[in-house]
């Protein structure tokens, strides 16, 4: 095998790889079932706002009803969704953003004054 194939073959593997580990291809299969009461969704990392997208479409597809809860995600990363909030963030370093939304995940939104001293 000479470079040039092996670099295509790994490249090959790399984004097979990577095509199977998007959130549009692979949350469906992994849904539970869907609980008594509220379906509340908290999610952090860079994937939160494209796994939210993809749990959104999934699980209606599935017919199981509304969802509600927040991810947050690194700046550049949002996606749009229809019943879970995005909030975009700073990363490694918690900003004002990030706080709030901690806070908000934790606690449920709540009116408070989110001034960092």
């Amino acid at each position: 095998m000479n470079k040039t194939s092996s670099q295509d073959l790994l490249r090959a593997m790399f984004e097979a790889a990577t095509a199977a580990a998007l959130p549009s291809k692979c949350i469906a299969a992994h849904l539970p079932p869907k609980p008594k009461g509220r379906t509340v969704v908290v999610g952090a990392g860079k994937a939160a706002a494209a796994m939210a997208q993809a749990l959104e479409k999934a699980w209606a597809e599935a017919g199981n009803g509304d969802l509600e809860g927040m991810v947050v995600t690194r700046y550049g990363h949002s996606v749009p969704t229809q019943q879970i909030e995005v909030v975009e963030a700073s990363h490694p370093a918690p900003d004002q953003a990030g706080l709030k939304a901690a806070f908000e995940s934790f606690f449920g939104t709540y009116s408070y004054d989110w001034q960092m001293n």
